[in-house]
């Protein structure tokens, strides 16, 4: 059954969970509590913390907020990004078996594929845009679907009420990737996720200064065994990133919906042009999974993939032309970015993996930011003339 969301305005949730911790000041900011550890009153006593990898005022502020905006029954604000999807494996044991999209991202595709298989879990990584792909490749050892939807960086799409309703029938566990999305464009709670996974380096945070992650919890006995992995793993966020997210998050709603009108924007503009083949992007009726994307997304997100033409344009030549889309690895900042997947973030999936996923040496991503829009048309219009 899905999860009893707070009523409010996920807007007025953004601003107002997490902040109002300072009884002896009244400050409207969260303090950051940077101290390593925490004295006790007496043996056994003390006012809820111990030490900082265990529990922080600052991050529990930012885990308040985090799971108030998914919709979780509670959340863990880890260091990284894959900091929290490697605690969410270790819900796993030797000879479980998972299965992924062949599309994901490249950090999480070398994670599985080069880590924990050699521990003993096996990965299969399939085509998740048909759920009766998903139900062939079930076996009795199958213990966890992870989903990405969007998928990094081909912007495919995962039927969420289709793939969870079949993991739940068999008692799989089913983690969500939503950080291209976030919490304001979807909600994977709302279809039976048991858990959801941010990097909160992106858009939770929003302004490129601070890496971090987050698990959001589904049920109590989750967030239990969760809390529990994230204190023996010591994969737990300081205290002044998980300020700075919480600072970052306040304004989530705002910037997801520039950064969507300039990705929409952008995405049309590609759609048209003489060097660009192919252009994925939610947003456009072209898109062959419109239909669902109507269905269970309520946004579009930031980001927009395509295919350049390099027998028109040279990718050296295109990259340094740019003049407002700096080319760098991650997304989700105000500024837009622009990188290069088969060499950059998904490089360490190997050629062949790359090539089943459908992501060619063509394939350039962009993290539209918020700057005026017509700006980057005319600066992509400039790069992509030769």
């Amino acid at each position: 059954m899905p999860l009893q969301r707070d009523k409010k305005d996920i807007r007025t949730r953004a601003v107002h969970t997490g902040v109002y911790k300072d009884a002896s000041y009244n400050s409207v900011t969260t303090p950051i509590y940077p101290t390593s550890t925490f004295y006790f009153d007496a043996l056994r006593k003390n006012k809820g913390y111990d030490y900082t990898r265990s529990g922080n005022p600052t991050r529990t502020a930012l885990e308040e907020n985090i799971a108030s905006l998914e919709g979780g029954v509670g959340a863990s604000a880890t260091a990284t990004g894959m900091a929290a999807i490697t605690t969410a494996l270790f819900f796993l044991k030797p000879g479980d078996h998972v299965i992924t999209g062949d599309d994901i991202y490249g950090g999480t595709y070398r994670l599985f594929d080069q880590v924990f298989s050699s521990w003993g879990i096996d990965f299969h990584f399939v085509h998740m845009r048909d759920p009766n792909t998903l139900r062939k490749a079930l076996t009795k050892k199958t213990k966890m679907v992870w989903i990405e939807t969007p998928s990094n960086p081909l912007l495919n799409i995962v039927d969420l009420e289709a793939v969870i309703a079949l993991a739940r029938k068999k008692d799989i566990l089913t983690v969500v990737d939503n950080t291209f999305l976030s919490p304001y464009f979807q909600k994977p709670f709302e279809f039976g996720a048991d858990m959801v996974m941010h990097s909160t380096t992106k858009y939770l945070n929003g302004h490129s200064d601070v890496v971090g992650g987050a698990l959001v919890y589904g049920n109590k006995e989750l967030e239990r065994k969760g809390r529990f992995l994230i204190n023996a793993l010591g994969v737990s966020q300081a205290p002044f990133d998980a300020w700075l997210v919480l600072r970052g998050v306040k304004t989530l709603a705002q910037r997801m919906e520039a950064h969507q009108a300039n990705a929409r924007t952008i995405a049309q503009f590609l759609e048209k042009h003489k060097s660009v083949k192919k252009v994925y992007y939610p947003g456009l009726q072209s898109h062959p999974q419109y239909a669902l994307i109507k269905k269970q997304m309520t946004g579009f997100g930031g980001i927009v993939s395509f295919e350049l033409d390099t027998q028109n344009v040279p990718l050296d030549a295109f990259f340094r032309k740019l003049k407002y889309f700096s080319l760098a690895e991650s997304l989700g900042g105000v500024e837009s970015l622009v990188e290069h997947p088969y060499s950059m973030s998904h490089a360490s999936m190997g050629k062949a993996a790359l090539k089943t996923s459908g992501i060619t040496p063509e394939t350039i991503r962009i993290s539209a930011g918020i700057e005026g829009v017509q700006d980057l048309i005319n600066d992509l219009d400039h790069a992509l003339c030769g």
